[in-house]
């Protein structure tokens, strides 16, 4: 096995970088057919989702397949290889099987633990399959990933790590408020009919919005999705298509709008956004009026004065808002003589009885107010230290447009942001959002469960390897006996059927036991690694006839072809 990948995520890349770099579908096949036919590779698959883009190949060169994937990457995604080499990384045999299987799981995606990667995966099988391009290694691997990823979610509470991205989104936009509450008998708009539209509308459509509109290119795919919103039976929804020219329109009406599109270019202007909430929201900056009378009240309330020390030789001045409360305050402008003073009253006995109730001692004080003498010695006084004026921020108005961009490249204008009245939550600050996102317990679970597999996985694939020589080797001895048995019949022409059967059944029950020990230990070793050897030296030791280990090699790939084509599970 000598699995590559080649890609760039969200954890690799900037999302202005994955977005330029983003892959159509027809790009995706394109690249796929110049991947097999490079020199290094055999086999292919792309794997690309919004926040990903990965390349996998069955290479016979490390290096020049690292070279050669990456060039591939950079001419199809339309990004220059200088430019796109920081951010790509390379994983190559078990941390390439490892690297998948974690995909699979929902370990690497931008909110951990969400399901829909194995839809993805699923269609990268599938894409792989319909080009020709994915043999043994591809197809194992990604049936194995699938089977992985479902093994993580139905034995461990992976789920509880975290949501599914269209629902994290909807949380972001919802500012804590849970997302039933905040979604019921809004009017939502979702802007295109793919697998995360559709999830989108499903999702607003249980969360209890009143209206869901579906906008697509393709008017057949926005009406199927409609008939599944209002057939489903489980909401009460009520769902209409429209055309994409009637966006506009609709947006002056929504109050919830999702878009992930396939499109190359912005879907939601900056002025198509602005337009949608003009008349729904004053232009005029909202200011807390209660903010601002509390900050009133506080700034004309009248000075504590400093409770009165006994003996103290210096009347400490009075603390006046804006200085700092670490000590400055009390002593600022005293010159260096009065602070010294200061310093040897606050030694005696008086501070001595004050600190021992608060747990501190006159020597800290001392010290301290020392500090402070050498200082005014030397710039002359102790500079009084404001805090910083407050300034009015006004209020942005409260969000009356609520816009989820799940697409990459983005389809809303990021100006959007700025606009009064809207929430914007796209893929750059969902990846920030989730930085901070707690990790459940499950996820070691999860990781425990990656690394047997991806042991087993190899230990399969070195198995299988040597199967054909195995295969050969048996294959070569039942030759033999069958020679032998020739030989016999001419040496005793006269020998009857019954005794020929126990001949033969006599040397090949020899022969099986002669290999069965080799064959089944050979096995063994192989699975482990650094077992790929053995094959070779079977071959070696029994003088096997490549060819013969070559055709059963074949004809397992043409076995394996014809259940490929039943797709994947």
């Amino acid at each position: 096995m000598s699995l590559l990948v080649v890609g760039l995520s969200h954890r690799s890349a900037p999302v202005s970088v994955l977005e330029r770099a983003s892959l159509s579908a027809e790009a995706q096949t394109k690249l796929l057919q110049d991947t097999v036919a490079a020199e290094p590779a055999s086999e292919g698959a792309v794997l690309a989702t919004c926040n990903r883009i990965e390349l996998y190949a069955d290479v016979d060169k490390f290096h020049a397949g690292v070279a050669e994937l990456s060039t591939l990457l950079a001419q199809h995604s339309g990004v220059g290889l200088e430019e796109l080499t920081p951010y790509l990384y390379v994983h190559y045999e078990d941390r390439a099987v490892h690297h998948l299987f974690s995909v699979a799981c929902g370990l690497d995606s931008m909110v951990v633990g969400e399901g829909q990667i194995l839809g993805q995966i699923k269609d990268s099988l599938a894409r792989a399959q319909a080009t020709h391009t994915a043999g043994r290694l591809l197809n194992d691997l990604f049936q194995q990933a699938l089977r992985v990823g479902k093994r993580a979610h139905s034995e461990t509470g992976i789920d509880r790590a975290g949501q599914s991205l269209v629902t994290f989104g909807l949380e972001q936009l919802a500012l804590g408020t849970p997302v039933e509450s905040w979604a019921r008998g809004k009017k939502a708009l979702v802007i295109g009919a793919g697998s995360m539209s559709s999830l989108s509308a499903a999702t607003l459509a249980r969360a209890g919005v009143a209206e869901v509109v579906v906008a697509n290119r393709t008017p057949d795919r926005a009406e199927r999705l409609v008939r599944i919103l209002t057939e489903g039976g489980d909401t009460d929804v009520t769902a209409r298509a429209v055309p994409m020219t009637s966006v506009p329109f609709e947006l002056t009406r929504a109050d919830v709008v999702v878009s992930c599109t396939g499109a190359t270019g912005l879907v939601l202007t900056g002025d198509m956004v602005a337009a949608g909430v003009e008349g729904r929201v004053d232009a005029t900056p909202v200011v807390d009026l209660d903010a601002v009378a509390e900050e009133d009240a506080r700034e004309s309330a009248p000075v504590a004065q400093p409770p009165a020390e006994d003996g103290c030789p210096v009347e400490l001045p009075t603390v006046r808002p804006g200085f700092s409360v670490m000590g400055e305050a009390a002593v600022a402008g005293m010159d260096a003589a009065t602070l010294e003073q200061h310093g040897a009253w606050a030694a005696g006995s008086a501070v001595e009885r004050r600190d021992a109730a608060r747990g501190t001692g006159p020597e800290a004080d001392a010290e301290v107010i020392g500090a402070l003498a050498a200082a005014a010695s030397a710039i002359g006084r102790i500079p009084e230290r404001r805090r910083p004026e407050p300034v009015d921020v006004p209020q942005r108005p409260e969000p009356v447009l609520f816009l989820l961009d799940l697409a990459m490249p983005r389809d809303v204008d990021a100006a959007a942001h700025r606009l009064p009245g809207v929430r914007l939550v796209d893929i750059e600050s969902l990846a920030e959002a989730s930085a901070d996102a707690p990790m459940a317990a499950d996820v070691d679970q999860v990781r425990r469960i990656v690394s047997d597999e991806v042991a087993a996985f190899g230990a399969a694939q070195r198995a299988a390897h040597i199967t054909p020589t195995v295969v050969a080797l048996r294959t070569m001895a039942a030759d033999v006996v069958a020679g032998e048995m020739a030989r016999l019949e001419g040496r005793l022409p006269g020998l009857d059927d019954k005794h020929r059967a126990e001949i033969t059944q006599t040397v090949r029950r020899v022969v099986d036991k002669l290999l069965h020990a080799p064959t089944v230990r050979v096995k063994q070793l192989a699975a482990e690694p650094g077992g790929a050897g053995y094959a070779d030296a079977l071959r070696t030791l029994f003088d096997l006839d490549p060819e013969t280990v070559a055709s059963v090699s074949r004809a397992e790939e043409s076995t394996e072809k014809n259940a490929e084509n039943r797709g994947p599970g």
